[in-house]
């Protein structure tokens, strides 16, 4: 599908009169929720040709019948019916394919979890606010999560009582939009009603009385006279902290830590959980977004529309108990007071902005589009009631420097911008063949800011070390740090054209070519197509090559990293593949990532109430890019790798790389039949789901000259598991939703399949692994038509209180691993490795794939004007 077939904002069908047919939506939530969303369907109706298919259940999906790729349609109604709290929350619940992991308690993660479309990780999909570009994260996920090594586009920021639908792309599309687009495209298509608007307020809290939230947001539309309008939405929102720490045992800490039993003992009996704070932490939230059109003479319009969002977290390190850390050196305890340890605090302050001005025109016949877009985003760092505990050794020693006593550090952040100016133009050149053309020009900036010098120094502040200067001096040596600024610039140009061979036979073919200032260019193509083989069935298919250009992240990330093993912390680092230490080391700089798509689906429409999807999908990639395992030293003085973690004074470091090739297929399916009808009430049914057939390493991994000569892998058990089993085997969405009088009636289940994780803290990571078991969510929706204007709603996510749940399970040589598995004492020490000791019992490190919050209640009420 060509990029501006997304736009709904357009008067004209860029790809002509008879084109493919482009949907726009949609079906209200059985009509009787949410009026204004009738309304939108009512006017888009009444200006472009439309294909629907829809239920209004939780979980349906919008999938075009007879386009040649698999296109999504949610309705905003759908997206706040659901009750979740953010768009990416509510969009796994939406599309199948897409999941996103709900992390415990890693750090700067906190402020976005990260999410994917087909396993294919955040970087590879591409997201668009009304057909353009939104910018990426300023975050890199380093933590051993899903996810780990990549950034994606903040689309929890984005407020959903602004968004009129949602478009996802379910192909590669990189011909059409360039880098990121490899699994696909999410396309957010803003509220444009010139008049009206609503406020909605909506309480929530868990079944244990913890993780309150309170929202509000106003839309609202303005008309600028007969040629135009302005639509803002302004949102507020808090979510308070929710804790699910597990209940320690005084046998396994005192084994564990090698503590004193009484001291254990003194400790649980007023801190049963160790004190420990995981769960969702306290997020508050401020949004606004406007966007506007105003007609010009001649059939020209100029439109506009800008987002700002602060956000703010305050969440948790691990509690520091005083048999893990014997002493806050008398600085965080009141004074006279006993000492029974502390928990460094981790808040972190988001602020992402985007904004796009354009023109639409004609120009000699060519419906063209030209634009400016920007954007940003920002992340800051504090660590607070915490220590910076070398510089608090040196001042036992006698040595006083100027950061002792510090409790309260900077610790830096990250910050991402780009520039993107956008020009499209596409023509009906003869009848039945549309040609179309464009070009995109973009500059990028990534910046690591540094923190003060209590961050950093030495080991840096207990629990979260800050970004160090370019240069600093520690004890008289220079040292070399992490902070700076990079640039690059690209520009693309495509161009292609929709061909009528017949009228039930449409073939789209794009090609582009894309050059960027910093490691090179590409040329790609894409070839898709439809039969209507009748008027109930439809065959499309698709073949496409992508690429996806390394980030500026990737590219310059340098990072000291801390984990604790046996209550030891252990300085690791990232090295960036610019360094003069990876070029020792062999490792060669970043290129593009390359994949290869194929679709194969049909649509299937025997009555105007009933359809049916299926798509098959099959992506291989080259060269892809991975943030590789922890290497530690070999104990050979003369091997590169020893000397540059002797130098840098890691026990161990990694690295990005393009270190291998993957191939992964699956498949598709959306079943919807709405208007069921049993006497005064209405039904709706929808079955949709997605299955992964295969998603490996495809051939050897790709380790770079050094670490091959040293017998290491920039790719371990841990580190593939991550990548390739850390999502759902498959996921399944059934709901039924009933209309009746004023009330509007939705019971949905979502099944979440396994997932698996070769867990690094395993004693055998090759013949043991993490199996996340199958879970089925259950949720139910009230609405209720108090008036015309007046909706209140009720809603139970997760009705059943089901959270996740793991066991360990032997592969590889089962029955190495299964004799550790069957030894009790074996399997309590993994136990222990894996959970912390206990106090990660439900999702250990790597978090989930739902929420180990439980059952969750929403009241919300919503008055249109």
């Amino acid at each position: 599908m060509n990029k501006r077939a997304l736009d709904s904002q357009a008067k004209k069908n860029i790809f002509a009169k008879n084109a493919v047919q482009v949907a726009i939506v949609l079906l209200a939530t059985g009509g009787t929720a949410f009026a204004q969303d009738t309304q939108e369907k009512k006017k888009a109706d009444e200006v472009q040709t439309v294909t629907i298919s829809s239920t209004g259940t939780r979980g349906s999906n919008r999938t075009v019948i007879d386009t040649p790729v698999p296109v999504d349609m949610i309705a905003s109604s759908e997206l706040t019916k659901s009750a979740q709290v953010s768009l990416d929350k509510a969009l796994q619940f939406r599309v199948p394919s897409f999941n996103t992991v709900q992390t415990p308690v890693n750090d700067a993660t906190s402020l976005l979890d990260p999410y994917e479309i087909r396993n294919m990780g955040p970087s590879r999909a591409l997201i668009l606010i009304n057909g353009k570009r939104k910018n990426m994260s300023a975050l890199v996920y380093t933590q051993t999560s899903p996810g780990r090594g990549e950034s994606g586009a903040d689309i929890s920021a984005i407020p959903q009582d602004a968004i009129k639908r949602i478009e996802v792309l379910r192909d590669g599309a990189s011909a059409q939009y360039g880098s990121d687009a490899i699994a696909g495209v999410v396309n957010i298509i803003l509220k444009d009603n010139p008049e009206g608007g609503s406020v909605t307020g909506r309480l929530g809290v868990t079944d244990k009385g913890d993780g309150k939230s309170e929202i509000f947001s106003w839309n609202q539309g303005f008309a600028l006279g007969d040629r135009g309008f302005v639509n803002f939405t302004v949102d507020y929102s808090h979510n308070a902290l929710a804790n699910r720490p597990g209940i320690l045992s005084v046998d396994d800490e005192v084994n564990y830590w090698g503590a004193d039993r009484a001291q254990v003992t003194s400790f649980l009996a007023k801190r049963p959980d160790g004190g420990n704070v995981n769960g969702s932490p306290d997020t508050r939230a401020q949004k606004f977004l406007v966007n506007g059109r105003f007609d010009l003479d001649g059939g020209a319009n100029i439109y506009a529309n800008a987002a700002y969002v602060n956000k703010k977290i305050d969440s948790y390190a691990n509690y520091r108990n005083p048999y893990w850390r014997p002493t806050d050196y008398g600085l965080l305890h009141p004074a006279g007071s006993a000492y029974e340890g502390y928990v460094p605090t981790f808040l972190g302050d988001l602020k992402d902005y985007n904004g796009t001005i354009g023109t639409k025109f004609d120009a000699a016949g060519w419906d063209s589009d030209v634009s400016l877009t920007f954007g940003g985003n920002e992340q800051m760092y504090r660590v607070t009631n915490s220590v910076n505990r070398a510089v608090e050794e040196k001042f036992l020693q006698g040595i006083v420097l100027p950061e002792h006593g510090q409790t309260r550090f900077d610790a830096g952040g990250s910050k991402f911008s780009h520039i993107v100016l956008n020009a499209d133009f596409s023509k009906e050149i003869s009848k039945g063949v549309n040609a179309y053309f464009g070009t995109e020009i973009r500059s990028e900036k990534y910046s690591l800011i540094a923190g003060d010098r209590g961050s950093y120094l030495y080991s840096g502040a207990d629990s979260y070390a800050g970004n160090a200067p370019a240069t600093y001096v520690q004890d008289g040596v220079t040292k070399r740090g992490q902070a700076g600024d990079w640039t690059r610039s690209n520009y693309g140009i495509y161009g292609g054209s929709i061909i009528d061979v017949s009228k039930d036979f449409v073939v789209d073919a794009t090609a582009r070519y894309e050059k960027y200032s910093d490691f090179g260019n590409a040329v790609i193509g894409k070839l898709s197509g439809k039969l209507k083989v009748n008027e109930e069935l439809t065959l499309r298919s698709s073949i496409s090559s992508g690429f996806r250009a390394p980030s500026l992240a990737q590219i310059y990330t340098e990072k000291n990293q801390y984990s604790f093993s046996g209550g030891t912390i252990l300085v690791t680092g990232i090295l960036n593949n610019v360094s003069a230490d990876a070029e020792k080391l062999g490792i060669a700089k970043l290129k593009a990532e390359k994949s290869t798509n194929f679709t194969l689906g049909l649509g299937y429409k025997p009555t105007p109430d009933t359809s049916l999807t299926v798509d098959y999908y099959n992506i291989s990639m080259k060269d892809r890019i991975v943030l590789g395992s922890v290497l530690g030293p070999t104990g050979n003085a003369n091997q590169a790798i020893d000397q540059v973690l002797k130098a840098r004074e890691w026990v161990g470091l990694s690295f990005f790389a393009n270190a291998l090739d993957s191939k992964t297929s699956g498949i598709d399916y959306v079943f919807n039949q709405r208007n069921i009808k049993m006497g005064d009430v209405k039904f709706g049914f929808n079955l949709s789901g997605n299955y992964t057939i295969e998603n490996e390493r495809d051939g050897a991994v790709k380790n770079p000259s050094g670490i091959a000569n040293a017998g290491k892998s920039v790719l371990d058990a841990t580190q593939e598991a991550l990548i390739f089993t850390s999502r759902p085997k498959f996921k399944t969405i059934i709901g039924i939703d009933a209309d009746f009088d004023k009330f509007n009636v939705s019971l949905n289940n979502t099944v979440f399949g396994p997932t698996k994780f070769h867990n690094a803290d395993l004693s055998d990571t090759n013949n043991l692994e993490v199996a996340f078991k199958t879970k089925t969510l259950t949720d139910l929706a009230i609405n209720y038509q108090l008036d015309k204007n007046l909706t209140l709603a009720f809603n139970v996510n997760n009705m059943f209180n089901v959270t996740p749940s793991w066991k360990l399970q032997a592969v590889n040589d089962v029955a190495k691993g299964q004799a550790i598995i069957n030894d009790p004492a074996k399997l309590k020490n993994e136990w222990q490795n894996l959970t912390f000791n206990g106090r990660y019992p439900m999702v250990t490190y790597d978090g989930s794939h739902f929420s180990q919050l439980g059952r969750m209640y929403q009241l919300s009420l919503n008055y249109r004007f």
